[in-house]
């Protein structure tokens, strides 16, 4: 399964392949990262049809997760990825929009990987 984390926080990277390095090293998963909107939608761009999943933080400076959700979901139908957005704050206005432009799910920081990793394993991908 490839996964596209998308963050603007450059600790993230070294942090999910230390939660998943059993994973990635069985093949299991592989991650990208992009570290703005901007970054993933270049990447899917370049990639249309590798990526299986993204986790996007909402918060970030340019494009927010949101707006990267919405263009995803405007330009990438056959098959869709699956789209689960991340952030700290648990608000019901970005839980909101986030439901009404089409993500899989919504978590917050910070990620309980075991949970994550339960999620990764029940999407038939």
């Amino acid at each position: 399964m490839k996964v596209l984390v998308v963050d603007d926080e450059a600790d993230v990277q070294p942090l999910f392949v230390q939660r998943f390095r059993k994973e990635i090293r069985n093949g299991e998963i592989s991650f990208s990262f992009a570290l703005s909107g901007e970054e993933a939608v270049n990447y899917m761009e370049q990639h249309p049809s590798e990526i299986v999943l993204i986790l996007s933080d909402i918060n970030m400076p340019g494009m927010s997760g949101i707006e990267l959700l919405r263009q995803i979901r405007g330009k990438y139908n056959t098959p869709p990825p699956v789209v689960m957005m991340i952030t700290a704050y648990s608000d019901e206005e970005n839980y909101q929009q986030a439901m009404q432009y089409g993500a899989d799910d919504f978590l917050t920081k910070p990620l309980d990987f075991s949970a994550l990793k339960d999620k990764f394993k029940t999407l038939a991908i």
